[in-house]
């Protein structure tokens, strides 16, 4: 049988070669597989995992993952997979060595239970907490609610958590080539006049466990707490973090974590606390308040009730505080940029506005396992 070959079904084969060369090239054999693993969890596991309460879907779908690569070789196959190597996405910072630009925020692995298995997924840093001096069990449920319409969540947390002291338990055996921070908050029948107290505590504890701080007094879900972000109550909770971060032999890095609600003369204030501090940088934002711009029928979102959101509706409204204080402060303090990031554009307007590193968390849910790769290699080209 003798086959013909024109001019245009060679450009086809070409084509489609180049295709499977170039895929092959970007996320080697199993990226072969890749368009079809992430249609699978848009299409198929994810409605699944949508079925369950968000909380009940949260965990269920760690501890699967967790089970899964129990599995011989499956921590190297998920590496493989998941993971970036390019030396343009190398990033030095707070004398750090970041392997790429995005981390997993906080509140994803709050008690440090599944840092051996989100590693795999091409983090180039991870943030648990919050952690509280004392456990706590956090806020009734159900406290954590989708809004599908809007790639958002609504979470009323609560800095539920296990304690310090369980967690540094954990992070004892923490992978050795990970960059973990520890976002640090108060218990909540701690009354800010003694708040000072509880970061203490809590910086102590984890100083040889983590690579660097973050003081989150930025949570909506804490009674009070947010009032620890005017000027004078934050002045003294840094100053006295600070004196006895000096103090160590050698100093961790420490973040302030703040909200998208904040007003211009709010961020003005932040601007001079980081330069009367002396604190390394800034990760700009926490979940907001505002409940603009929704999709979602406003009847459900006040069914819902409190709570902070986070997703695509933050994303403009944390660039934009992003860009504000790198203007404002003239670039002179490092940015840790966090809201609404679910893709590799939104990781770039981040950058562009002034962040030098990433966070993600709600788009991860939403997009799936292979979103760091893919804001990775979207940074990378």
């Amino acid at each position: 049988m003798r086959v013909d070959f024109d001019a245009t079904n060679l450009g086809s084969f070409v084509s489609v070669t180049n295709k499977i060369n170039n895929r092959f090239n970007n996320y080697g054999w199993f990226g072969l597989f890749l368009p079809k693993i992430f249609r699978l969890y848009k299409l198929l596991l994810r409605p699944l995992f949508f079925l369950l309460d968000a909380e009940t879907a949260h965990y269920f779908t760690l501890n699967l993952f967790k089970v899964l690569l129990k599995i011989p070789f499956a921590k190297t196959i998920c590496k493989s997979i998941f993971t970036v190597e390019n030396k343009s996405l190398n990033t030095t910072l707070f004398g750090i060595d970041f392997p790429n630009k995005v981390g997993l925020a906080a509140g994803f692995d709050k008690n440090a239970k599944y840092l051996h298995e989100l590693a795999c997924l091409g983090f180039g840093h991870i943030e648990i907490g919050t952690v509280t001096p004392l456990p706590q069990s956090g806020n009734d449920k159900p406290r954590l609610f989708r809004l599908q319409k809007d790639n958002a969540i609504i979470n009323r947390m609560g800095f539920n958590n296990d304690g310090m002291m369980a967690v540094v338990e954990r992070l004892k055996n923490r992978p050795k080539k990970l960059i973990v921070g520890g976002n640090i908050g108060k218990n909540k029948i701690t009354p800010n006049e003694e708040a000072v107290i509880d970061y203490i505590k809590c910086f102590n504890a984890l100083f040889d466990y983590v690579d660097y701080f973050t003081v989150n007094v930025s949570s909506p879900n804490t009674p009070g707490l947010r009032a620890l972000q005017d000027k004078e109550p934050l002045m003294q909770l840094l100053n006295e973090l600070q004196v006895i971060n000096n103090a160590k032999p050698k100093r961790k890095p420490i973040l302030l974590k703040i909200a998208p609600d904040l007003t211009n003369t709010q961020l003005d204030d932040i601007v001079a606390i980081v330069a009367e501090t002396k604190i390394d940088g800034i990760i700009a934002t926490n979940t907001t308040i505002a409940r603009t711009p929704l999709t979602t029928d406003v009847a459900i979102v006040e069914v819902i009730g409190a709570g902070g959101l986070s997703g695509k509706p933050l994303t403009t409204k944390a660039t934009n505080v992003i860009a504000y204080l790198h203007q404002k402060s003239g670039g002179s303090f490092p940015i840790i940029g966090v809201g609404g990031i679910a893709s590799g554009k939104d990781a770039k307007d981040k950058i562009q506005s002034g962040a030098t590193l990433l966070q993600v968390y709600t788009g991860f849910i939403y997009e799936g396992p292979a979103l760091a790769k893919q804001i990775n290699k979207y940074l990378s080209n």
